[in-house]
């Protein structure tokens, strides 16, 4: 499958960033990091920006093979500016629900720190991409099966729940990644209403 131009513009951001941040700029994380408002370091782009920076190598392999294999054929179904809209739409419904729920363990006294990572935006063209293609059947690694679209991110999206809930594999950003979900169904919703 060959890669659709704005997926390849993101992969190529998502690198650069990764490169920067591996060769000492750490501080990336700190000020484009996503940080919860009255910890003193939120900033408003924070939002956005927080999608372009990743913790490791197999954090980056993750959510990149996730953005080119999802990303790529909404971005032939959508066209490029609709994709564009799409993908940074679930990023900042990733970071909005992060946030709302971060607030929350917060004023519990649970400790705090930077959200990364473009996972809330691959969970949203994930949620696309079985809106529009539910029958597709995805190979899992485990179990090595072929699952349908539509039975993956109902199943992924209630696991996704359930850690977030239980507090399961901390330093996992789960209701970033549900938040992803939300905002890629309100636009599919919106754009290619199906009930």
């Amino acid at each position: 499958m060959q890669s659709t131009p704005v997926v390849l513009v993101l992969l190529s951001v998502n690198a650069l960033v990764f490169a920067l941040t591996t060769l000492g700029g750490a501080q990336l994380v700190g000020t484009f990091g996503l940080w919860p408002p009255g910890s003193g370091y939120f900033a408003p782009w924070q939002v956005l920006t927080y999608g372009f920076l990743h913790g490791g190598w197999l954090h980056l392999a993750f959510n990149m093979y996730a953005l080119w294999l999802f990303g790529s054929p909404l971005e032939r179904t959508f066209g490029s500016q609709r994709f564009l809209v799409f993908y940074l739409g679930s990023v900042v419904g990733a970071a909005l629900l992060h946030l709302l729920v971060q607030g929350a363990m917060v004023s519990q006294g649970m400790p705090i720190g930077p959200v990364i990572g473009a996972s809330g935006g691959t969970f949203g063209l994930l949620l696309g991409f079985a809106w529009l293609f539910p029958e597709t059947r995805l190979l899992l690694l485990i179990p090595p099966m072929p699952v349908k679209a539509k039975w993956f991110v109902l199943g992924y999206g209630a696991l996704e729940l359930l850690f977030g809930v239980t507090g399961s594999f901390a330093g996992v950003a789960h209701f970033a990644h549900l938040g992803g979900m939300v905002a890629g169904w309100l636009m599919m919703r919106h754009w290619y209403p199906r009930y």
